[in-house]
């Protein structure tokens, strides 16, 4: 009798653990799918829920939160037949949990085979340099395309991102010296424009002074007055003799020698009125 109680007991909490292991608790995230023997019959959570053991079956529990998913494609052929490895990331998130379950069988493996395959097929189509300077351009393609696909899975494409574009170290040489030639011919258009402004802005200057001597007097002066203030206390200037006259007062060696030539010729004036 007391071993028959005993088994009785021991049954007893069998059943008792295996009637507790129904009970589960889901995330606000989460999603639980039930099938009854075998037969789906909807989502559950999020709280606290009750499975039949032996009757009801739970395949998965699917997350409904965005999801980063990366990949990437080895050795793909752009427009312009150039082999690239290219890094990108998805993100994405499930929003009709029922075709998650019963559309595909994994969806996030079917999600990122998905991905992997139109990047393959969006480099084929576009050449190099537009892979490089519109990465943002390539990844809304992308997420359009990656899509449609992934529509039937119950999955929603929010956004795809190119991170890296990664090409063969020989063709990164020859794109550095098209920069850097590019770069030196950019340098040598703005010199040359420079100079031809420059120019432009002298002939104007020598109309200018050729309409007015005095200007041009003038500004011989504060070109030597700018080379007096140099740094320096043994400043040779050199003046040329063919400085024009601004009809001023002139000081310095050439004033004197201007100053010595209107006495000679003021006093051969006289001279030649006494005669």
């Amino acid at each position: 009798m007391d071993g028959l109680a005993i088994f009785l007991i021991f049954i007893l909490i069998i059943i008792i653990l295996i009637l507790l292991s129904g009970i589960r608790v889901i995330k606000e995230w989460e999603r639980m799918p039930v099938l009854r023997l075998g037969r789906y019959v909807g989502i559950r959570g999020p709280g606290i829920t009750y499975v039949i053991p032996f009757i009801e079956k739970v395949p998965t529990i699917v997350s409904t939160r965005i999801m980063t998913i990366p990949f990437r494609t080895e050795q793909t052929l752009t427009l312009d037949n150039v082999p690239v490895n290219v890094d990108a990331v998805m993100y994405c998130k499930p929003i009709d949990v029922e075709k998650c379950v019963l559309n595909v069988e994994n969806y996030l493996h079917a999600t990122q085979w998905a991905a992997q395959t139109t990047l393959r097929e969006v480099i084929g189509r576009i050449e190099l340099n537009e892979l490089l300077a519109e990465r943002e351009k390539v990844g809304a393609h992308l997420r359009e395309i990656i899509d449609e696909k992934t529509e039937a899975w119950g999955i929603k494409v929010t956004a795809v991102e190119v991170k890296d574009v990664i090409i063969p170290s020989v063709l990164q040489d020859a794109m550095s010296r098209q920069a850097q030639a590019e770069r030196e011919r950019m340098a040598r258009v703005t010199l040359a424009t420079a100079e031809y402004q420059a120019a432009q802005k002298m002939i104007e200057a020598a109309e200018l002074y050729e309409k007015n001597p005095k200007a041009l007097a003038l500004r011989w002066m504060n070109i030597l007055y700018e080379i007096g203030q140099q740094p320096g206390t043994n400043t040779i200037m050199l003046i040329p003799s063919t400085m024009p006259e601004a009809g001023v007062p002139l000081v310095g060696f050439y004033g004197l020698k201007k100053i010595e030539e209107e006495g000679k010729r003021s006093s051969e004036k006289t001279i030649g009125k006494e005669g």
